[in-house]
């Protein structure tokens, strides 16, 4: 049986969509941080990992998932009185902590690591939610700072 050259590329064109869709769900696994640099918000921040090459590994930003904390660059000066809040909360527990590893890994679309963080055992998502620094988020429209 013969196919058309359209039929073809269409097929071709749905297989490279569907293992784009796939790709986008894989995870990284879990792995354990040997050195936080920048705290950039409560939300996002850089490491260093040593068993990773230097490309992928040094100077990493890491994304907290399903939390969404308030921007630096806020909207409103509540906002940004917030964020900065936030951003101590954050780096208060990472350069305390004894251990920090990053669970359920993947890429987020600016190809951060986006992780489920866990800071002596506690996951710092819930706990910048239990400090009201943060909101459980999981995409769509973020949350109205300034309200």
């Amino acid at each position: 049986m013969k196919f058309s050259k359209s039929t073809q590329v269409l097929f071709i064109i749905s297989l490279l969509i569907s293992y784009g869709a796939i790709a986008d769900e894989r995870s990284y696994g879990n792995i354990f941080i040997d050195k936080v640099g920048s705290v950039y918000d409560g939300d996002t921040f850089y490491v260093n990992i040593n068993q990773w090459p230097d490309i992928i590994g040094k100077n990493i930003a890491v994304r907290l998932k399903n939390v969404d904390t308030p921007e630096m660059k806020g909207a409103c000066y509540q906002e940004i009185l917030k964020a900065r809040e936030a951003k101590k909360f954050t780096v208060q527990a990472l350069r305390s902590a004894k251990k920090i590893e990053l669970k359920n890994m993947s890429r987020d679309k600016y190809f951060r690591i986006d992780a489920d963080v866990f800071v002596d055992d506690a996951d710092l998502a819930q706990e910048l939610i239990k400090h009201q620094l943060g909101v459980a988020y999981s995409g769509g429209i973020k949350p109205d700072w300034c309200q």
